[in-house]
């Protein structure tokens, strides 16, 4: 939930925790004020109404069409659980159906209230690792109602909605990616990363998980197989200066503009032509992406041409029960 801080709190000062998050300030005379992560800004955005969501928190820009979603389990550094899953993946495919949007900004709140560390977010939450996958809690209703739910990996879902979906992802990390946050950072079109706190480690092999696609094949065309395989087999930790010299970070900058230059990309984003960056994506993805990338690029080739007086010959033509009418149209070179 969004933290309860002092009104005229600055990043170091406030130091009193009040329950139930968030922290507190001394003085009563203080106004309270909800904020959603440090470095958020709720001048710029305005929450995204009709979800009542926990674990991540869901917001749209003020100024143009770019949506902020945003891990909000910062006390665990944001690490996922089946129930994060099932919002994330909500608020993402609510956030590809809807026409005016074109930028989505994936992130991470924080700082923990535990330790003030940062995160993008740090992957599976180990503690409800079951032998099928993650673990729903006692009683949620979506494991009772199936039993192959009772252990998900559904992450890759999200993985392949990212992927896919016509909009441009930009990840902002904040501090940790980890394991399976490293793999949604991957997935992302561009990244942004803090200079200060972002940290890049690749912990599958730690804990007995890998990620065999898009996490380590598709991180091995940003970074280079050599780099791939050092960042896997080694496990280490690297800066954020370290993941943009390997060419998996477009851009590092100081954490406390980390949002306001996410902001500003995802303008420049919405500036241009939507078709055309929409096509973009999907040609980029294509070589990577076999059958199913030729599909997503023709499925909207083929929307294109449905929007040409050509198709519109077509349809009409066959309508009338009469031979269409090609005159009007050259064989383009």
């Amino acid at each position: 939930m969004p933290r309860r801080t002092c009104g005229r709190r600055t990043t170091s000062a406030c130091p009193r925790r009040l329950p139930p998050g968030g922290w507190g300030c001394a003085n009563n005379r203080h106004t309270w004020v909800v904020t959603v992560s440090q470095i958020f800004d709720p001048n710029r955005w305005t929450q995204v109404p009709r979800f009542d969501f926990t674990d991540i928190t869901y917001h749209r820009a003020k100024e143009h069409g770019t949506v902020r979603i945003a891990f909000n389990r910062p006390e665990v550094r944001n690490a996922f659980r089946p129930h994060t899953v099932d919002e994330l993946f909500t608020a993402l495919d609510h956030a590809r159906q809807t026409s005016d949007v074109g930028c989505v900004i994936l992130t991470g709140n924080g700082p923990s209230p535990k330790d003030g560390g940062w995160a993008f977010c740090s992957g599976g939450d180990q503690r409800i690792r079951g032998r099928a996958g993650y673990e729903y809690s006692d009683g949620d209703w979506l494991a009772d109602s199936d039993p192959a739910r009772t252990g998900r990996l559904h992450i890759l879902e999200v993985q392949r909605l990212i992927r896919f979906m016509p909009k441009i992802v930009i990840c902002v990390v904040p501090g940790w990616a980890a394991g399976g946050g490293h793999s949604l950072h991957v997935v992302a079109d561009l990244t942004i990363a803090s200079r200060q706190h972002a940290r890049f480690k690749q912990t599958d092999a730690d804990v007995a998980s890998f990620d065999g696609g898009y996490g380590s094949a598709y991180l091995a065309r940003q970074v280079g197989q050599k780099f791939a395989r050092e960042i896997f087999f080694l496990g280490r930790e690297y800066s954020a200066d370290d993941a943009h010299r390997m060419g998996m970070v477009n851009a590092v900058v100081d954490h406390d503009d980390l949002e306001s230059t996410a902001l500003s990309w995802a303008g420049e984003v919405n500036a241009k032509s939507p078709t055309a960056q929409r096509m973009l994506k999907f040609a980029f993805n294509l070589i990577d992406d076999g059958l199913v990338g030729q599909q997503v690029f023709a499925g909207e080739a083929t929307r294109l041409a449905y929007m040409t007086d050509e198709a519109a010959e077509g349809r009409n033509s066959f309508l009338e029960r009469r031979d269409p009418d090609w005159s009007a149209f050259p064989w383009y070179y």
